[in-house]
């Protein structure tokens, strides 16, 4: 029960991402959050809009790192896109706690 409750860390998916070949790493924030501040290399798509992954991910067995502020969205994310038939899908967490350098866009 208590590993339910554990935190994700979002540190360790970065680098299990950067490990894996030809994943993707998905911001599912809103764009306004996203241009203050994501993790180099992300692509945003807000978790409303999640089914829009499918015109730039076509193949459903690519690698998706997905994440969010806290890591509630990124989770919601993980669900719909296994729905979606995407089948290497994980939700790495929130980026409230990236120890990282973060990029801009404002």
């Amino acid at each position: 029960m208590l590993g339910l409750l554990k935190k994700k860390d979002i540190n360790k998916g970065i680098l299990e991402f950067k490990d894996t070949t030809d994943a993707v790493l998905l911001d599912v924030r809103s764009k306004e959050e996203h241009q203050e501040g994501h993790i180099s290399g992300s692509k945003n798509i807000e978790v409303e809009k999640i089914d829009a992954v499918s015109l730039f991910i076509k193949d459903k067995t690519t690698p998706i790192f997905v994440y969010c502020y806290s890591g509630s969205r990124s989770g919601m994310a993980v669900s719909i896109l296994k729905n979606m038939g995407y089948t290497s899908v994980k939700n790495i967490g929130g980026i409230s706690s990236y120890t990282g350098t973060l990029e801009s866009e404002v």
